[in-house]
């Protein structure tokens, strides 16, 4: 008995002393050594840190969901693509539209979540808890989509050529879907008209229905997606909330395993900010752990999951991770090079690498 007490009585709870604290980072580090959420965002900022770090240099993804405009996140996830801390970002496209909402002038206003929504409804404001938006200038910004959708050629393409497009079309340094474009980070979004895009594209339709246009193929993202996985040695997976991009990347390895000879490995690294809970069931698509059985995590993953909303979460780990940026700077970046559907990955250092685009003979 006493051997197994002193087995599992190792490392002492050690006090936060902010008197000490030069950073956010030094916090971040504190609260390794501390219990409940702020131990599990310690550990994320571990995890991350390692992929960061990793001699392998695992492809690392990044998954959004939520109002993370509307939180004040916008230039937090501009910022994150711009360091080169992440490799391909897969979003709702409700993050990617209210990113060009504000790159054509929208803004977001401080509000209430006890307004009167009826009152809201006569002025054309939307609410998004307590945050107020402009239901006249999104008008605008549906319009501006599908004005700026009649440039792409008429023809099929996935989420992430068509993302990478409309990047290119606003001369907005703050932009998340600008910088990504100029950085040459892959943006996927497997529901993009699940989000206020998709009216941009129904008036595309609408203007061109029986004619030649834009068709957005949603299975070309798989393809896509399966053979960045597949010329990745390692990856790693970074999700801000849950819901479709979780899910979306998570069964990608699934897909590259089936086609593309990954030889069965989930995501070596792993964490999830998010505010859900499983014992309902869900979780968007499971825990962490949860995601094992499956073979989407890797048995041996380095992971961490905080119970802690993004708006608090992802500012003070991307300020970790800047405050800390002697740790992992300078990353290369990763460059992809795409013609049409099929992608070859340079790698820092090492030649470009194709993936095998169909099952072992």
């Amino acid at each position: 008995m006493k051997a197994g007490r002193r087995g599992l009585l190792t490392r002492d709870v050690v006090p936060v002393d902010v008197t000490k604290l030069r950073n956010i980072g030094d916090l971040l580090q504190a609260f390794q050594r501390t219990s409940i959420q702020a131990r599990n965002l310690g550990r994320a900022l571990d995890v991350w840190e390692n992929a960061l770090t990793d001699p392998h240099r695992p492809t690392i993804f990044l998954g959004l969901s939520g109002p993370l405009i509307a939180a004040g996140l916008r230039k937090v996830v501009r910022d994150l693509i711009d360091w080169g801390v992440v490799d391909v970002v897969v979003s709702t496209g409700a993050v990617y539209y209210q990113d060009i909402y504000q790159s054509v002038g929208g803004r977001h206003w401080m509000g209430t979540p006890t307004a009167d929504d009826v009152e809201l409804r006569r002025l054309f404001l939307d609410r998004i808890y307590d945050t107020y938006v402009d239901e006249l200038k999104f008008e605008d910004t549906d319009r501006a989509i599908g004005r700026i959708t009649e440039k792409f050629p008429a023809r099929p393409a996935s989420s992430r050529e068509y993302l990478e497009f409309l990047g290119q079309q606003f001369d907005d340094p703050q932009s998340i879907v600008a910088t990504a474009a100029r950085r040459g980070v892959p943006m996927f979004s497997p529901a993009l008209i699940d989000s206020s895009i998709g009216i941009g594209l129904t008036l595309h339709y609408a203007k061109h229905r029986g004619k030649p246009r834009f068709l957005l193929d949603a299975v070309r993202d798989n393809y896509e997606l399966v053979q960045i996985l597949g010329q990745s040695p390692r990856t790693a997976a970074i999700y801000i909330g849950g819901g479709t991009p979780k899910n979306w990347v998570n069964d990608g390895i699934v897909m590259a395993n089936y086609n593309f000879n990954r030889q069965g490995e989930g995501h070596y690294y792993a964490l999830q900010l998010t505010t859900d809970v499983p014992h309902w069931g869900g979780l968007s698509g499971s825990t962490l752990d949860e995601a094992q059985s499956w073979g989407k995590v890797s048995a041996t993953a380095t992971r961490a999951m905080a119970h802690l909303e993004a708006s608090i979460g992802l500012p003070l780990l991307a300020a970790a991770l800047w405050d800390r940026r002697s740790v992992w700077q300078p990353r290369p970046r990763l460059t992809f090079n795409w013609s049409g559907d099929e992608v070859t990955i340079q790698r820092p250092g090492a030649p470009s690498s194709r993936s095998r685009s169909s099952r072992s003979k």
